[in-house]
């Protein structure tokens, strides 16, 4: 960004170089915490300066006192907000908040003490169902402590506990929800940093740890206790050979589990265990095992996008939600299996650099839109019960098989509008369809309904433009006629400027319901089923064959000057050849 470009002398192109560096160092963009300074405070509002912004931004005083209760807010006085929107298009002005800004500053802080194992201060603010509600002392940001974490022993009443400044230990954080979980039962049951130097002394890297007790887990790995004493950290590549995204899809607070000892930090009074250590690697034996074949799998977690099984001890496999169900869309794991259960699967892809394999449940079993189209070819007819019913579409289902077919609205009927026919139907209707498409390897079926009747439109396959066919008028309206032709239900609007060659006549009110008369085919396209019907152009037709009838060579004989052109030709013939 060039503040100036036309500046000659060379004092000013210093102070220009000093001005260009400080507006490039200033970005703004929206999501972004910024640093204002506050310009004029009045009852209602506070005016704040920030530095790249063309005008003011203002905040609601009363965000400012509950963000920050209890402090003085005066002008020149530096104040950090969260930019939301550089310009509302609505108004026009900056839009900022201060205690999103708090939120955000306050999140980070106790997410940087977390990581670092440090211990915070906060005051019990509120109790909900199941615990009590903490506040950050520096920050102001709420956490929560659950009722067991209160203290090591089982209070009656929490009322002394409120107001004082006390410590916690954050045993969790959820950066999606931005939900914090505190304990101060651990600061209480802690030991002294010399006891746990002390306690330290006591193991070796190597060492087998026996029923380790989950305490908590963040992105980047699961927090032990070992012995009721120490803490120590799995780290997220050392809890399995398979590849994990959470720890919370392995294990729940208060398992017990075995470790193995791979690192002790005596500086920072810090052991680091691993899970997978304990067993040998099992893609070693990889080759025991082929894709396409059919294996048993325990399930040993069920997350919402599928299941974790184990081919063997420590060889991990994901089964998508998508592999679990040949019929079923939007499975649902939990409804299908729970942990510890055996299952026939089949291995999909085996991954030997990443360590991955990937099975399938329903490969084990036919392919049911195999079998549909083996008994139900193209054009096949069957009933079927309605699934589910949306907007434009009906979802049929094949009871037989488990399946489900897909119905578009356009396909019950050749005569009424889709938007009207499809609320003619309910779930739970047993109805006859025709089969009109199988696509068996994107799982689809499509059926019909008006396939199963005679196309009306059937009747003009071998008419063509300028024919003549007989209708019956259904009905008349200011913009034409409605007509059917015998023996059919298609019904074609002859619009009113096609009723007639004279405009006088082309009236709709000169016909009534009932009335059969003749009509030429104007417009016909098979393939977007449209046709148009015209009076006009068939009176056209008829004038145009009468002038050719009666104006022949032979007509007008009997009229007494009917010679006469005949002998003038013959004189001008007889003086030009003179």
């Amino acid at each position: 960004m060039e503040i100036y470009k036309d500046i000659s002398n060379t004092q000013n192109k210093k102070f220009q170089e000093l001005l260009n560096d400080k507006f490039s160092k200033i970005k703004i963009e929206e999501g972004k915490i910024l640093t204002g300074k506050i310009s004029k405070i009045t009852e209602k509002h506070v005016y704040l300066l920030i530095d790249g912004l063309k005008s003011e931004a203002i905040i609601d005083i009363s965000e400012i006192k509950t963000t920050y209760p209890g402090k003085e807010i005066k002008e020149n006085q530096k104040l950090d907000v969260f930019l939301e929107k550089i310009e509302d298009p609505r108004t026009g002005e900056v839009i900022v908040s201060a205690s999103k800004a708090q939120k955000i500053k306050g999140f980070y802080t106790l997410e940087k003490a977390f990581e670092a194992g440090e211990i915070i201060k906060g005051k019990f603010v509120s109790k909900i169902k199941g615990g009590l509600i903490g506040s950050h002392i520096d920050t102001g940001t709420l956490f929560f402590v659950p009722g067991s974490q209160v203290d090591t022993k089982i209070l009656k009443s929490f009322d002394h506990l409120f107001g004082v400044e006390l410590d916690f230990k954050i045993i969790k954080i959820d950066k999606i929800r931005g939900n914090i979980l505190c304990s101060r039962r651990e600061v209480i049951s802690s030991f002294k940093k010399e006891d746990k130097a002390k306690i330290l002394e006591k193991y070796k890297v190597g060492d087998i740890i026996k029923n380790a007790v989950v305490k908590g887990y963040t992105s980047f790995g699961c927090f032990f206790e070992i012995n009721n004493e120490i803490d120590c950290l799995v780290h997220l590549q050392e809890i399995s050979y398979s590849r994990i995204n959470h720890p919370d899809e392995i294990f729940s607070i208060g398992e017990k589990h075995d470790l193995k000892i791979i690192a002790i930090d005596n500086e920072k009074i810090q052991i680091s265990c691993s899970i997978k250590a304990l067993t040998p690697d099992p893609f070693e034996n990889i080759s025991n095992y082929e894709v396409g074949k059919i294996y048993k799998a325990k399930v040993i977690k069920v997350v919402d996008y599928g299941a974790f099984c184990e081919l063997q001890p420590g060889l991990t496999c994901l089964l998508h939600s998508s592999e679990i169900s040949w019929g079923k869309k939007n499975v649902v794991p939990s409804k299908f299996f729970k942990i510890n259960d055996l299952i026939d699967c089949i291995i999909t892809d085996i991954d030997k650099d990443k360590k991955r394999i990937a099975i399938s449940h329903k490969l084990v079993k036919d392919n049911p839109y195999e079998i549909f189209e083996k008994k139900y070819p193209i054009n096949s007819e069957l009933n079927c019960k309605i699934a589910s019913i949306k907007d434009f579409s009906i979802y049929l289902n094949i009871p037989e098989l488990d399946i489900d077919g897909f119905l578009h609205a356009n396909d019950l009927s050749y005569t009424s509008k889709p938007e009207d026919e499809i609320k003619k139907y309910t779930i739970g209707d047993e109805i006859k369809v025709k089969v009109l498409e199988i696509k068996t390897k994107e799982q689809k079926i499509k059926f019909g309904i008006k396939q199963l009747q005679e196309d009306p439109f059937d009747i003009f396959k071998d008419k063509k433009v300028n024919d003549v066919i007989t209708v019956q008028v259904k009905s008349t309206s200011p913009k034409g006629l409605m007509v059917s032709p015998q023996g059919s239900k298609y019904e074609i609007l002859i619009k009113k400027n096609q009723i007639a060659i004279n405009a006088e006549d082309a009236r709709s009110n000169r016909f009534v319901s009932g009335d059969r008369i003749d009509a030429a085919i104007s417009e016909i396209n098979f393939e977007k089923r449209k046709i148009a019907l015209s009076i006009k152009l068939l009176e056209e037709m008829q004038n145009k064959e009468a002038v050719s009838k009666f104006s022949s060579p032979l007509s007008g004989k009997n009229l007494p000057f009917s010679s006469l052109s005949e002998k003038l030709d013959t004189n001008n013939k007889k003086k030009e050849d003179n």
